[in-house]
């Protein structure tokens, strides 16, 4: 399931891809737009500019701006940085160690295929389309 954080980090995106031209964006405008509390917008945005996905400025005039144009981000790239894991079951998790039941496992095959078309979707989607 994708957390509120996974959901409210693309309706960020999303609204500064449609200001995309108007330079920084300050949080509370996007939270108001997207009735969202600025409190959680700003531990979001914190995680976005440290993934490199958001640039931000303080001060006068600041806010937030995206990094690169919206065609150049996918939703899957955006949920990666926001989600622990995408994985739909604990043994595809990144860094998990190996199942002692995987060489038998009779669903294992049917998981890898169901996490492969997630991934393959969230990563041919891409900001732009959402906007």
């Amino acid at each position: 399931m994708i957390s509120s954080k996974g959901r409210y980090a693309l309706r960020v995106m999303i609204e500064l891809a449609r200001h995309n031209n108007e330079g920084y964006v300050p949080l509370k405008d996007i939270a108001e737009r997207q009735n969202i509390s600025k409190k959680y917008l700003e531990i979001i945005a914190k995680e976005l500019v440290g993934a490199k996905l958001l640039k931000g400025v303080s001060g006068k005039g600041g806010g937030y701006r995206l990094s690169r144009e919206p065609e150049d981000y996918s939703v899957g790239e955006i949920l990666d940085v926001m989600e622990n894991s995408m994985a739909v079951v604990s043994c595809l998790e990144n860094g998990a160690e190996e199942c002692p039941r995987a060489a038998e496992c009779d669903t294992l095959p049917m998981w890898t295929e169901l996490n492969g078309l997630i991934h393959d979707f969230l990563y041919s989607k891409k900001l732009s389309d959402l906007v």
